[in-house]
């Protein structure tokens, strides 16, 4: 069975949608605990500082979370879909699968990209390959390392302690647990979110997909948010997005320049 999963939900097309009990436990974003971090380091957290702490990041989430074994159904699917993509616009590209029921990806700033199982159960290799081109997007126009630094900035505002600049270094394991819950509220823009649409329909066109899957996985992900019993960030993300038909649409148009 899918075990939980101590994530964010910054993701998936900057959507995340809660699970069905049937099907296992759901995201559980664990130790969101004192963030024990000073507005002001927040503020002027570098380059270098973020993509330690995206490092930082990763290790955690990889520690926390159930990834799937090479030999398994998920990791053999995994490897047909992604074992060819080392990298892409010179970032050094690392995949896995979480074994968790919830419908969801993510990329993150250093370069590894996550993928649920349950996301994996819903769509076809085209429609997944699309989300995953989609959030690699987002970390190459930098809306994930700004997202990093915002949720950060969120956390530290919660509980500001005051800490050093020393310790943006090495996050503890409830600051980087209170990171994870600032995420799991953050959302990107429409604009932010159209141009990932955009690149994920390109990523789908350099790698012998079908162009239209994008779209397609923005329609499915649209349907499966309806008649969800509890709000879930899905459902925030579509009602905060009253345009979501024409960012189908704008996708559709993009693969139509492709296919033509």
């Amino acid at each position: 069975m899918k075990r939980q999963i101590a994530m964010i939900a910054f993701v998936l097309v900057g959507m995340s949608m809660t699970a069905s009990a049937q099907f296992g436990k759901k995201i559980n974003l664990g130790k969101a605990l004192q963030a024990g971090k000073d507005v002001v380091t927040a503020v002027t957290l570098s380059d270098a500082d973020i993509a330690k702490m995206s490092k930082e990041y990763m290790v955690w989430m990889d520690e926390h979370n159930p990834l799937t074994k090479p030999d398994t159904e998920y990791g053999k699917r995994l490897e047909k879909l992604t074992g060819h993509i080392k990298e892409v616009d010179g970032l050094k590209l690392n995949f896995g699968v979480y074994e968790v029921v919830d419908i969801n990806a993510f990329a993150c700033g250093d370069g590894s990209v996550r993928i649920c199982a349950g996301l994996m159960d819903v769509m076809t290799d085209e429609e997944v390959m699309a989300v995953v081109g989609h959030e690699i997007g987002h970390v190459v126009h930098t809306d994930s390392k700004d997202a990093m630094k915002n949720a950060y900035l969120r956390s530290a505002v919660k509980n500001a302690a005051g800490a050093t600049n020393d310790k943006v270094a090495k996050l503890t394991d409830s600051e980087l647990g209170a990171m994870a819950e600032a995420l799991a509220g953050a959302q990107y823009s429409q604009k932010q979110e159209n141009e990932a649409d955009e690149y994920g329909v390109e990523f789908c066109v350099k790698n012998g997909i079908d162009p239209y899957a994008m779209a397609n996985s923005l329609t499915k992900l649209a349907k499966l948010s309806e008649g969800v019993a509890q709000p879930s960030y899905l459902q925030k993300m579509f009602s905060s997005h009253p345009d979501t038909m024409k960012r189908i649409e704008r996708a559709k148009a993009k693969a139509a320049t492709y296919a033509k």
